[in-house]
């Protein structure tokens, strides 16, 4: 089982490289996601997270997450091939959770440098966007 801190690693790259894992049969639980970095500006980020929340009815969907951890686990598994058994079991070894979680305290955490945000300003963290979408975190 590899544990990933996502402070501070960018959204997509991070997604992308965690469904390639997912796939190959490793076992990923990612912490801190509300600390993951969405690049752009506040408003464009925020505006595009709103647009998908207004798609479809409240009956028929489609049904978007509004907290960070589920947020993040939503954008790997659209990543993955979900109408194949090989993509369902990739995603359910993935677990992501908003902070660390007393299991995982202490555990040896590590992190993916080709996707660590480099950016000073022009990002957003996951837990804003889940903050401004009504989530609470």
């Amino acid at each position: 089982m590899k544990i990933i801190d996502g402070t501070n690693l960018v959204y997509g790259r991070l997604s992308a490289i965690v469904a390639k894992q997912l796939l190959s049969g490793e076992e990923i639980v990612i912490v801190n996601a509300k600390n993951v970095a969405v690049t752009g500006s506040r408003e464009f980020v925020i505006r595009k997270f709103r647009e998908r929340l207004d798609i479809g009815s409240v009956r028929k969907g489609p049904y978007y997450p509004r907290t960070s951890n589920q947020i993040l686990r939503r954008s790997i598994g659209d990543m993955l091939p979900k109408k194949k058994t090989t993509g369902k079991e990739a995603l359910a070894r993935c677990k992501v959770y908003s902070s660390v979680p007393k299991e995982f305290q202490g555990k040896e955490m590590s992190t993916i440098e080709e996707v660590r945000n480099s950016k000073v300003s022009g990002f957003v963290t996951l837990g804003e966007v889940a903050e401004r979408l009504g989530g609470k975190y």
